[in-house]
């Protein structure tokens, strides 16, 4: 990563953060992956540092970082496990959507314990029969007196199970984006079960279920915002969960560069080290390239959305789409520069490559982004 127009605190971020990723994720995240394991431990390392609560307001045990700074953070995360970054990085979305929305007494309940990662945190959006049209979610809170009933169910939810907070989207009111409002549930309210944990091509270092809602009953005061917000609530929970996924595509394309400069620098082919054969030079100028503008773009809307930019959401989709499908492309590349080994797991490149690829589908389908740029396009012309 170029350091050179950081800040010295930021610089300080990403040092602090990379040596972490180096010290407990990069040495375990193979085993992580193959015995399919959930390293809550080392979540809760990470805490240790101010992870938990990247975005949340100090005096609730946040960090209080701008979104600027949070890019930094999980680019430098995904180096060591793209997989736990993408985790911390929805954990972080949730944490943020309860700060920013939330009444004080949720503050006051809900965040210190997220931002120690005493207790993790789950965005329940996606439903079985509605994905990228989220608005037609069908999940249903119905009031009852002092109480709302929810019923329905939630489909890849990541560290569904393992949570313990969970911000559910549930439709109140009639259909559309306007009858939908945002609850906090509990993973202790009776009623709430989960799925069993998805079998997936990459990501398999964290939990991935349906979180399944029978009646579950929750006092009023779980209501995040006031009813008929909660799509808006969800869609600007995402302008932030959008840029930490684009990160962490940054962050494990670029271990799976850096591994490939050292792979070609150490392998000879024909008498001459294949790092010195131009036609590969040119590839890697091209990896490096390419990384280096998705990096601009997602520190471009990043800084968008920490003025309050109203193009922000149009900047965010833009860096989304473009970082994760450079990130992916990157990745299967380096595979490619390994040979044969980049097919073997032991070198854990095809676990960036797999880890890498789910980042094009969630925060919203690389199709979507495309839809929402466009129409910021196109409402600019009146």
């Amino acid at each position: 990563m170029t350091t050179t127009l950081l800040t010295e605190d930021q610089q300080a971020l990403v040092e602090t953060t990379l040596d972490f990723a180096q010290d407990h994720l990069a040495p375990r995240a193979l085993d992580w992956d193959r015995d399919k394991h959930f390293p809550v431990d080392v979540l809760r390392k990470a805490a240790g540092l101010g992870l938990g609560g990247v975005y949340v307001r100090e005096e609730y045990g946040g960090s209080g970082l701008s979104r600027a700074d949070g890019v930094l953070v999980f680019e430098s995360l995904a180096s060591g496990c793209p997989s736990i970054a993408g985790y911390l990085s929805i954990h972080n979305m949730v944490a943020w959507m309860i700060d920013r929305y939330g009444a004080d007494t949720q503050r006051e309940r809900w965040l210190p314990r997220l931002c120690a990662m005493e207790d993790l945190a789950s965005y329940c959006l996606t439903e079985p029969g509605a994905g990228s049209d989220a608005a037609a979610l069908t999940t249903r809170a119905v009031r009852d007196g002092d109480e709302y009933v929810l019923t329905g169910v939630k489909q890849f939810i990541s560290g569904a199970g393992a949570s313990q907070v969970y911000v559910v989207m549930a439709r109140t009111g009639g259909t559309g984006a306007d009858g939908v409002s945002a609850f906090i549930v509990d993973k202790d309210d009776p009623g709430l079960t989960f799925g069993p944990n998805e079998r997936k091509m990459g990501w398999n270092a964290q939990p991935t279920r349906q979180v399944v809602l029978d009646g579950v009953r929750l006092p009023a005061d779980r209501l995040l915002g006031r009813e008929g917000e909660g799509f808006r609530i969800a869609m600007n929970g995402l302008n932030g969960g959008r840029l930490g996924i684009a990160a962490c595509s940054l962050g494990g394309a670029r271990s799976a560069l850096d591994r490939s400069l050292a792979h070609l620098a150490d392998r000879e082919a024909f008498g001459t080290r294949l790092l010195d054969a131009q036609a590969l030079r040119f590839r890697l100028a091209d990896m490096a390239t390419e990384l280096a503008a998705a990096r601009a773009l997602v520190q471009q809307a990043a800084q968008a959305l920490d003025r309050g930019d109203p193009q922000a959401p149009y900047l965010c989709a833009m860096a989304k789409r473009f970082a994760t499908d450079t990130g992916y492309s990157v990745a299967d590349r380096a595979l490619q520069l390994h040979g044969g080994y980049g097919y073997l797991s032991e070198y854990g490149i095809e676990k960036i490559v797999r880890d890498l690829r789910v980042h094009q589908i969630l925060e919203g389908t690389n199709e979507i982004m495309r839809v929402i740029v466009a129409r910021g396009l196109t409402e600019a012309l009146g």
